[in-house]
């Protein structure tokens, strides 16, 4: 399942950023060409990511333990040929979740500082999704600017993934689309989280709704997220006016593919929020959860 996960996500990049690139996804030649470095990224930061959702729920099976983090420092090890790259990744590995990552990507000549800044970015993401859904389940008080903070920062991995493009094809980065790729990304991250929604409760994971919920109560949340939505689509609207024609017609129709192919859950559909219903209670929820479970229901 998580390697499906994973899998999806170094697609749909392949499929909705390639074309800022001047590439074609659908020619093996553009897509082989850099995929090692891309799966490799992309993988790591996928199993960080994964550690640290378990980590909100923790359990016998789902903490994160030491085994854990050596299989996955093991996983990077096996990848890398240099022994003195792998020395110094057991090394600097336990203060730094991304030093590994960061080795490697220096021992190869494609790290710049703008990757570095975006990877610390996904460290402070994970530190705000552990401190807000502390927050929920201690029934303790929560900003929205955290909150909004959190959302923004949540689509860190496509970007390591875009800069490490640039990097790879030698082009300058082009600001205009990496402001509008970030606001589509917003957008694309709060669609997954409204389809999410239910399950992300059951497992405490962060999720934009929960947060609205947790600031501004059960009867104004989805009112405010809506507000939210409109005012961020105006933005990314504005944007793509910005763009080459036919990029914007491009990625248009990438958005409306992605939505075809995986519902609501993929791409956000521009115009077509549904919102669901809002869990006030959301103790209760789990424990109707597990009792449905526990019946096999």
């Amino acid at each position: 399942m998580q390697c499906k996960e994973r899998n999806s996500t170094l697609e749909d990049f392949c499929r909705s950023y390639f074309m800022f690139h001047g590439m074609d996804a659908n020619k093996p030649q553009s897509i082989f060409k850099f995929l090692p470095v891309l799966s490799f990224t992309e993988s790591y930061i996928y199993q960080l990511d994964t550690l640290n959702e378990n980590n909100l729920h923790p359990s016998p099976e789902d903490s994160v333990s030491e085994t854990s983090r050596s299989d996955c420092l093991t996983h990077t090890s096996n990848e890398i040929k240099d022994q003195n790259v792998i020395n110094n990744l057991h090394e600097t590995s336990v203060c730094d979740p991304f030093a590994p990552l960061l080795s490697l990507l220096h021992s190869q000549g494609i790290l710049t500082d703008r990757i570095r800044t975006e990877l610390k970015s996904g460290i402070e993401y994970w530190a705000l999704e552990k401190k807000l859904c502390g927050a929920l389940t201690s029934k303790t008080k929560i900003s929205i600017e955290d909150a909004m903070r959190a959302i923004h920062l949540k689509s860190f991995d496509y970007r390591v993934l875009n800069l490490l493009l640039y990097h790879l094809t030698r082009q300058q980065t082009n600001e205009l689309h990496m402001e509008f790729l970030s606001v589509s990304e917003f957008l694309v991250e709060v669609s997954d989280d409204l389809y999410d929604y239910e399950e992300d409760v059951i497992n405490n994971n962060f999720n934009v709704l929960r947060m609205f919920v947790a600031v501004y109560g059960a009867s104004m949340a989805p009112k405010m997220l809506a507000k939210c939505i409109c005012e961020v689509e105006e933005k990314y609207e504005s944007l793509s006016k910005t763009l080459d024609p036919d990029l914007s017609l491009n990625y248009w129709r990438r958005c409306e593919e992605a939505t075809k192919e995986g519902g609501l859950n993929s791409g956000h559909a521009y115009g077509t929020w549904t919102i669901p219903c809002v869990i006030a209670d959301e103790d209760s929820f789990r424990a109707q959860s597990a009792n449905k479970k526990s019946r096999g229901a």
